[in-house]
């Protein structure tokens, strides 16, 4: 039996099926992509096969893309849909989630656009139970936010949590500011960072929007990570630093020159936590598998054990060291040298074992 998602895209623009479908293609999950120029082409495939995803543009001739949302509604009230269109207009975005669209998406200009776009909808062909925010699954608020903001983006974030809505502001990598009920800025920030699950939308930004927020979105994200961590179940204690109560990573954040932390524990789940990291999955087995080969190496070498490596270049340098059952991933600036990288790490380990 073909385990394969089906994904049916429909637009009018024949070209645009044609280099969509291509990229589609490259989804992990590897879907199997159909295309449909018209709206009533569109609901006669549904009628003939079970798809798991409708992609919808909006403005068609005959019938538009809100009306087949809405006959898709009824007829096929698991399907999960998508609009994806260049139609920028608050009034047919609220149409278009009124009608129970799971994502509205502007049509993307950019490869990193096209790489969030492709990751929301890996996320959204995946299991209905996975935590997280509808369009990322298994991804905080504050792994969205930690995207937006690395890649130095604009947008408006607008996430809903059942009865609740709010917005986040961010303009070139900035939170500027942020609102829900009635509170705003950084308090509104902290209430809408405790949503655990949720729907969120990226807007279109607002340059022109005033600036409320003044602290670095790093420094916003460790004011925060404390209750973070406290409810992942990592079991890591918090620190004090500075006469603050911190998390550990909300610590060694702080260090000079430290672009990223990942820290990870070993035993039954795995388990890892970081900061500044876009891809921290990833990382964190790039780090094990580093960790385990160069101690492999040291066993072969007879030279002991390895207890830090560095890795040197030209857009970032790394450090990986262990302390306990804790093993870590550092990356530095890459103006720091080597003898400096070394007297930070030092002192990073220093700290969390304080």
């Amino acid at each position: 039996m073909d385990a394969r998602h089906k994904i049916l895209l429909l637009d009018d623009d024949v070209r645009f099926l044609e280099t969509y479908q291509g990229i589609l293609c490259q989804l992990p999950s590897n879907p199997e992509v159909r295309i449909a120029a018209s709206g009533a082409r569109a609901l006669a495939m549904l009628e003939s096969e079970p798809y798991r995803m409708l992609i919808c543009d909006l403005k068609m001739p005959k019938m538009d893309g809100l009306q087949v949302l809405s006959i898709v509604r009824r007829k096929f009230p698991g399907l999960r849909s998508v609009v994806l269109t260049s139609v920028l207009d608050e009034q047919f975005r609220s149409r278009a989630y009124a009608l129970g669209v799971d994502l509205f998406w502007e049509k993307p200009t950019s490869q990193q656009e096209i790489r969030m776009f492709l990751d929301c909808l890996e996320a959204l062909l995946g299991r209905e139970d996975e935590p997280g925010f509808r369009g990322v699954q298994s991804k905080s608020l504050v792994d969205l936010i930690q995207l937006e903001c690395i890649s130095h983006s604009s947008s408006v974030l607008r996430i809903t949590n059942g009865p609740l809505t709010g917005r986040i502001w961010i303009n070139d990598g900035d939170v500027s500011d942020a609102e829900t009920e009635t509170l705003n800025g950084e308090e509104a920030f902290g209430k809408i960072l405790s949503w655990k699950t949720g729907n969120f939308e990226s807007l279109p930004p607002e340059p022109a929007h005033p600036r409320v927020i003044e602290k670095s979105y790093n420094a916003l994200l460790l004011e925060t990570a404390q209750a973070i961590d406290e409810n992942n179940g990592g079991g890591i204690e918090p620190h004090i630093v500075n006469g603050e109560r911190l998390s550990p990573l909300a610590a060694l954040s702080q260090i000079s020159g430290v672009e990223f932390v990942l820290a990870l524990k070993s035993g039954p789940n795995n388990f890892h936590e970081s900061r500044g990291l876009e891809n921290p999955d990833r990382i964190a087995a790039w780090t094990r598998s580093s960790l385990d080969s160069f101690r492999t190496l040291g066993e072969q070498l007879q030279a002991g054990n390895i207890e830090e490596v560095e890795g040197l270049g030209p857009q970032r340098n790394v450090a990986l060291t262990r302390n306990g059952q804790m093993e870590f991933c550092l990356g530095w600036q890459v103006s720091l040298s080597p003898q400096e990288i070394r007297d930070q790490t030092k002192k990073a380990i220093a700290l969390w074992g304080s």
